[in-house]
Formats: structure tokens, sequence, C-alpha cells
């Protein structure tokens, strides 16, 4: 069975748009247009391929097709180039862990050239999977080493986080008893399935939890005292050599390990971006098997 490139192009912009009119918008179409090419591409294949909902999501048959949709333009834009004959560039979707974006990650980007438009997504690792799958991204940044079906997976290194607090906080709060401290002061979470912060402790109960997901956010409402929070290295030390923060339990860590899965197609410029990732990772990251008491095997929802 072939398929109408034309009409995988539509489908795979629905997915990533969200709705049927920014699909039109991105496409320089009319509404009606792209919705008349994903139902004959349903017809086609026999089957709802999209779910109309805000936003629209494709079904398991629709993910396979905008799979094929994004792996045609990449396979097009190596032949395209291997030819010698002009093209634009090819938009390939990235999905990564927030505490990644803020720290090594944009080292991978340095010097891109025109050929790629990164699209990045910031998910937590349950999302990540799930963009794979949908085929809305072709590569991500998870803590996930179980290959989505239709990728390859490549370990990345292990981030390391510490328990961070402001000098004040961790006076007030750790000054003494540091052990029954840990459980009752105010701790500050990605999210309500950050688990980072219980995993370091070894405690399923802690104190009263903030909730902030936003990286800045995150760091900056430690910094001025409202709870103890897990920090990546990278902050720790430079928060720590500002003054600004102190670490709670000197020696004591938590490793998170990262993976690189992307589509399993050969395309030139996966392959580019993969390499770039992993150098930057390299650089960035500690080895894997660099783990500590209580180093973490099973990630957080913001790795």
């Amino acid at each position: 069975m072939k398929f109408d490139p034309a009409q995988l192009e539509a489908l795979a912009a629905v997915v990533e748009a969200g709705t049927f009119d920014a699909a039109a918008a991105a496409l320089h179409l009319t509404p009606s247009a792209v919705s008349q090419r994903v139902r004959a591409l349903e017809q086609q294949a026999g089957q709802v391929l999209v779910l109309r909902t805000r936003p629209c999501r494709a079904t398991s048959a629709g993910a396979e097709l905008v799979r094929l949709a994004h792996q045609l333009a990449a396979l097009d834009a190596d032949a395209t180039a291997a030819l010698g004959l002009g093209a634009g560039p090819v938009r390939v979707g990235v999905a990564v862990n927030a505490d990644s974006l803020a720290t090594w990650f944009p080292a991978a980007l340095t010097g891109l050239g025109d050929h790629l438009v990164i699209d990045l997504h910031r998910e937590d690792q349950d999302r990540t999977a799930q963009l794979l799958r949908d085929g809305v991204v072709m590569a991500a940044v998870t803590a996930d080493a179980a290959p989505v079906q239709g990728c390859r997976v490549r370990p990345l290194g292990a981030m390391r986080y510490r328990a961070m607090a402001s000098p004040a906080f961790a006076a007030r709060w750790f000054g003494e008893g540091a052990a029954a401290a840990w459980t009752a002061a105010p701790v500050v979470a990605f999210a309500a399935d950050d688990m980072l912060q219980r995993r370091f402790v070894g405690q399923p109960e802690l104190g009263p939890e903030h909730h902030v997901p936003s990286h800045p956010a995150y760091v900056a409402v430690i910094a001025d005292g409202l709870g103890w929070g897990m920090v990546s290295e990278h902050e720790a030390d430079a928060f720590a050599l500002a003054g600004t923060l102190v670490d709670l339990a000197p020696g004591r860590w938590l490793d998170v390990a990262l993976y690189w899965q992307r589509w399993s197609v050969r395309a030139a410029l996966l392959d580019d971006l993969t390499g770039r990732v992993v150098a930057a990772a390299a650089a960035a990251l500690r080895p894997v098997a660099s783990s500590s008491p209580g180093s973490s095997a099973r990630p957080p929802s913001r790795a």
C-alpha cells in the first residue's frame, strides 16, 4: 500500500500542532483541505488515525504514519543533499527533560547548520516516551533505558543531584537534629510525581511540599528559602560558590542515568544530531557506573 506524501504531511502537522486550524496555518492550507487529506488517509488505512480532542492525538495506527511522514522527510532531505540540490531545512522534534535543557543540552546545538530546524519539547520522562510513540519527536533525552518501538537507545551518562538549601533555611532546619529535619522541613519538588527528594532521603513522606514546575523558578525559590530541594550539580556548584545555596549533605548525592532515544531510520541529519548530543553529554555528565549511596536507578519525573 502506498500512501500519499501530502496526506501524511497533513496528518503529521495535525498531531504536532494539536489542532486542524494550527496545522492548516503551518502548511499554508485551509482547515478544510487539511481535514480532507486526513480523512482520505483514514479511508485508505481503514481506521481512525487521529483523535479529534484538544489537543489532537494520534491513535496507535496514526502514530505509525506520523513516524513514516517524518522518516520520508528525513530521507528526502538526505537524497536532496546527496544530489547537490538546494533544499529547505528539515524540522526535527526533540524532547528534553528540564534539567538537561537548562544545563548541558544547549551545547549540542552550538554550530548547528542551516539544514536542521530544532523543535524542542520540554517534557518529563513519561511524556517524553509518549512523544516518541506518537511520532511527534524523532529523538529524546530520557531516563528510560527501555527502547520505544522503532527506536535506538544510547546511554549518555548520569546527571548528579545534591540536596541544597539557602544558608538561612539550612541554619533554621538543619542546625541540630538533621535526621529529623529531612522529614519535617518544607521541600520543593518540580511536580507531584517528582520523586528525587524522597529517593534521596529514603522516606515516602517528607515535610510540606511545594510544587514549582519551572526550572528557573524551582532553583530561585530554593535560594529564597522556600524549602530544600535536589539541584543538579552544575547549578549546585555555581550557587554554592556564590554563597546562595549550601549542601545539606556533603558527600552524598543522587545519580540519574540519562539515555538518547532516536528513531531507527538511517538519516544523516539524525546521525549528525546524535553525534552532537553524545559529545555534549560526554563533556558534562558522569559515567553511568558512577553511582553512590542513594543513587537512583529509576528516574524521577523531571529527568
